[in-house]
């Protein structure tokens, strides 16, 4: 049985990974890397399948619409942009799989919280950062209130506040619906939360910082949308956004243990 859910989900995740590569929401080792995610994800269940593709589709949508807009207002300070490449898909999905093998090889629920809480977390931060980049209003630093360009790691906005609660709700509803038990779910949704206010908190603190000396702007980029190149000016030069993706991740899934009972 685990051999067949094995092969279904390599076709399966194959499939998507193809597709999402054809429309360029996937690079090539990115997709790679959500092929090998997709796999081993089904081969714990097909309700763990079902909950990484739903999360997939979803992120993907919401990174489509408006799309161009987003990519304007943040390419002066966002590394990277458009298509996910293999460090993304691992940041957001990599401890989800982690939970998946540890479910095959010892299944009980402590695995379904760790991997529920996981992917809202990553959930609830990609629709915060989705819906947020297009709010009217200027996003602020979570730590000082004060305005700071879209993009910029750390700051909020209403809407992307609103839609990380969504996002935390919605990944923790999906888990309800496959079956997973209503501790796990509720988990999950605080998880979420919980992760992704982490994600802002490290982001306006620990995140490795770069300024453009030509510019005179901050930005996360190694070579500025200008052309120049970046100098360090804070944080920790090795913790990058998919750094703090992942921690942030593993914050969510911490905080989703008590789901287990």
């Amino acid at each position: 049985m685990l051999g067949v859910r094995a092969a279904g989900g390599l076709v399966s995740a194959l499939a998507i990974a193809i597709a999402a590569r054809r429309v360029r929401s996937l690079s090539t080792d990115g997709a790679i890397c959500a092929t090998v995610i997709g796999t081993v994800s089904v081969a714990a269940g097909w309700d763990w399948g079902a909950l990484l593709i739903t999360f997939f589709l979803a992120s993907t949508v919401l990174s489509r619409v408006g799309r161009q807009r987003k990519e304007q207002r943040t390419r002066a300070i966002v590394e990277k942009g458009g298509e996910r490449d293999a460090l993304q898909v691992l940041a957001n999905g990599g401890l989800f799989a982690v939970a998946a093998v540890a479910y095959v090889a010892y299944p009980v629920t402590l695995w379904q919280a760790i991997g529920a809480g996981a992917l809202a977390a990553s959930t609830a931060d990609t629709w915060a950062t989705e819906i947020g980049t297009m709010s009217a209003a200027a996003p602020r630093s979570i730590l000082t209130g004060r305005p700071v360009p879209p993009g910029t790691s750390g700051g909020v906005t209403a809407s992307g506040t609103m839609a990380s609660l969504l996002g935390a709700a919605f990944l923790g509803g999906m888990a309800l619906l496959i079956g997973w038990p209503a501790r796990v779910a509720a988990a999950a949704v605080v998880g979420g939360l919980v992760g992704s206010t982490a994600d802002s908190v490290l982001g306006a603190t620990l995140q490795a910082r770069r300024k453009c000396p030509q510019c005179n702007l901050e930005t996360e980029r190694l070579v500025h949308s200008c052309g120049a190149t970046t100098t360090a000016s804070g944080g920790l030069a090795w913790l990058t956004n998919d750094g703090v993706n992942a921690v942030s991740s593993a914050i969510g899934a911490v905080a989703s243990i008590w789901g287990a009972g």
